[in-house]
């Protein structure tokens, strides 16, 4: 959904205490004492969201477009509430004549609601994380 700028569709996923990290540098410390490329809560994911539905996040304009190849997905653990999931990806995205390729492993913990599931936790584990990120000023 996000590849293809569905944004509300796509916020509609998140759980109301969701988490959204994506790590810098490491793949596993205490993210409240060290600095992330994001960590956001779900008050910030709908600010993120609202940014790039104003037309006005200028990174993104025109918008990238995006493509998202998801592979090797594993059931981590089950539980009555919960289903916690990894997988790998690849992103293509291009913008302004510009290829960015982004790559790595996601964890995911869902809530199990009303016969679906929303997602609590994301966390992507950028293959390359520790070098300098070009903009993220899209929904990886």
């Amino acid at each position: 959904m996000a590849d293809e700028h569905r944004y509300d569709e796509w916020e509609a996923l998140w759980a109301d205490q969701a988490v959204y990290w994506v790590p810098a540098g490491d793949d596993d410390y205490d993210p409240r004492e060290k600095t992330s490329i994001i960590y956001d809560n779900r008050s910030r994911i709908g600010t993120r969201v609202k940014q790039l539905k104003t037309g006005k996040r200028y990174s993104q304009e025109p918008p990238s477009r995006m493509s998202r190849v998801i592979s090797n997905i594993q059931l981590e653990e089950e539980t009555e509430d919960t289903v916690s999931v990894r997988c790998n990806f690849i992103l293509s995205e291009v913008r302004v004549g510009v290829t960015n390729v982004w790559s790595g492993r996601v964890a995911y913990k869902l809530l199990k609601e009303d016969g679906g599931f929303k997602i609590a936790f994301k966390k992507i584990m950028l293959v390359d994380n520790a070098e300098a990120v070009p903009t993220l000023s899209f929904l990886i």
